[in-house]
């Protein structure tokens, strides 16, 4: 593991780097050099799913580096309309191949919707296997993740959640630990949402720094204890973003962010009945 990113122990055991590299919304085409890139700048961690149709791209990417597979962690994900038990396994099937791996590090339930209780039971399986070192879920509010614990064998390793200064989810953060469970975020730069990029508080602890908003929010959010997945298809900002663990944030900055939460999504609400008749109507390739 590359040694300038701390690590966390998930619940199973497993070692997850701190910091990684997201593909999310890179185009297919894109995305083979852009993980190529992250690797060569120092990225182990690598974050996918079979919703972002750039599954494959990963895979090449991986092999084009010549990086040892062991020295990766590789997440992917389970898409609602392959829900249940019955096509659980064949979906991660599919992407263990379109991967070219014969194992991934984390497998996450990507939404909370459809038969997640039949995907559990079938995560369950693969992890045993050793097929999926760890497993876990994404976008899980915690009454999903309560219920989802108390009736099965396997705690979830890790919860990817919207995460990022204007919606902190301490709370959630909060019960999570409480039950071991690893908060990971999605869109720690609200995708510049809210002017994140130009707000005066990020901007004056930046400043005071001689840093970026992007190395403040990305220090803030590790400081808590908060895995970040951040994207970028530029290397100089590649490089920016892991470069966040030569200094800390003072505890009044710390608590200048805080100040800045909304409470509320950016994005959609799961608890939302319209966004889940969106997702759920929504298919993939």
């Amino acid at each position: 593991m590359t040694a300038t990113i701390p690590t966390v122990t998930l619940n199973t055991g497993t070692r997850m780097p701190m910091l990684g590299y997201g593909v999310f919304q890179i185009p297919a085409e894109d995305t083979e050099q852009a993980v190529l890139a992250a690797l060569e700048t120092g990225y182990r961690m690598l974050d996918t799913a079979a919703s972002y149709q750039n599954e494959e791209a990963v895979g090449r990417a991986i092999r084009s580096s010549g990086i040892p597979r062991d020295d990766l962690f590789v997440t992917t994900k389970l898409f609602i309309q392959s829900n249940g038990e019955k096509t659980t396994r064949q979906a991660f099937n599919t992407s263990l191949s379109r991967l070219g791996l014969d194992h991934v590090d984390l497998y996450l339930i990507h939404q909370p919707f459809g038969d997640y209780y039949g995907e559990w039971r079938v995560m369950e399986e693969l992890h045993a296997q050793g097929l999926a070192r760890a497993i876990g879920v994404a976008n899980f509010y915690p009454d999903r993740l309560a219920d989802l614990i108390l009736h099965n064998e396997i705690v979830p390793a890790v919860n990817q959640i919207e995460t990022h200064p204007f919606f902190q989810r301490q709370a959630d953060q909060d019960f999570m630990a409480g039950r071991g469970v690893q908060i990971e975020s999605w869109g720690p730069f609200a995708e510049g949402r809210n002017n994140l990029f130009t707000d005066p508080v990020l901007t004056a602890i930046a400043s005071a720094h001689g840093k970026s908003v992007a190395q403040v929010v990305l220090r803030w959010l590790t400081q808590r204890g908060v895995i970040v997945i951040p994207k970028s298809v530029r290397k100089d900002r590649m490089a920016q973003n892991m470069d966040i663990f030569g200094f800390d944030l003072s505890a009044d900055e710390m608590a200048s962010i805080a100040a800045l939460d909304t409470g509320a999504s950016l994005f959609f609400d799961h608890r939302d009945p319209e966004a889940a008749i969106r997702l759920g109507a929504r298919t993939i390739d």
